[in-house]
């Protein structure tokens, strides 16, 4: 019998971002949430980018391509201008709201 073979978590996130908008938006949405951690929001950009292409979110968000793996990399520290410009070029927006 043949076994199929399995997917990473990341490589099964990074496929469900690709096909469900709604999804990419909570995934958005949730990371945002969690104030503990800051570094959850660049996992979820790098996962949305990743999901959209890397080159053509770069390209799209005005940002060299390496400066953009700089920037959504686990040391990153991206400017605000950098997360709005690659939020709005993966089709979203980030938003606030009262707590």
């Amino acid at each position: 019998m043949k076994r199929k073979a399995s997917v990473s978590h990341d490589e099964a996130i990074v496929r469900r971002l690709r096909k469900d908008p709604e999804f990419a938006a909570e995934y958005l949405r949730a990371a945002l949430e969690d104030e503990d951690e800051p570094r959850v929001l660049l996992i979820a950009l790098r996962q949305l980018a990743r999901a959209r292409g890397i080159a053509k979110v770069a390209k799209a968000a005005g940002v060299e391509r390496e400066s953009l793996y700089r920037a959504l990399s686990a040391r990153g520290n991206p400017r605000l201008s950098t997360l709005v410009a690659v939020t709005k070029a993966i089709g979203l927006r980030l938003t606030v709201e009262a707590a």
